[in-house]
């Protein structure tokens, strides 16, 4: 006999047809498609033994993803626990927005006086049109790098 799981994992109807759709359809996050086939997995009655051989995963994760279930059962939707957390650290200041913007500037004609665009120009104009609070012009180079 097993022993009794801390985490024990046990789906509804609903709840495991949501999921084997989740797995089977669209292109999805493989940490959250792992997670949802090692819920899966657990729910069919497998020991953290079988599914680690199964989805070559660490016995942490797998302890990890039943305690995530587990937790979330009270409120959160099955979909919903299988995303990643949202990540510590400073927010990205350079996005698609402002790339889009250097990238328009750069193609359109020089201020007067002027026969083409410098760095540090699309700079002060992305400033002067509240585009950005700040930026560099060696930010505004590697943008239009990733651009071309």
């Amino acid at each position: 006999m097993s022993p009794k799981k801390k985490y024990p994992v046990h789906l509804t109807a609903q709840g495991r047809k949501t999921l084997e759709q989740f797995v089977a359809s669209g292109q999805k996050s493989a940490r959250a498609i792992t997670r949802a086939r090692i819920l899966l997995f657990a729910d069919a009655g497998k020991s953290d033994g079988e599914i680690i051989a199964l989805l070559g995963v660490s016995r942490p994760t797998v302890h990890a993803t039943r305690q995530r279930y587990a937790d979330g059962a009270r409120g959160r939707s099955i979909l919903d626990r299988l995303q990643d957390a949202p990540r510590a650290g400073r927010s990205l200041k350079l996005d698609s927005r402002v790339a889009a913007k250097v990238a328009m500037l750069a193609c359109s004609d020089p201020p007067e006086g002027s026969a083409r665009w410098t760095l540090q120009m699309i700079a002060d104009r992305l400033v002067t049109l509240e585009v950005i609070d700040s930026i560099s012009h060696e930010s505004v180079r590697s943008l239009l790098k990733k651009t071309s």
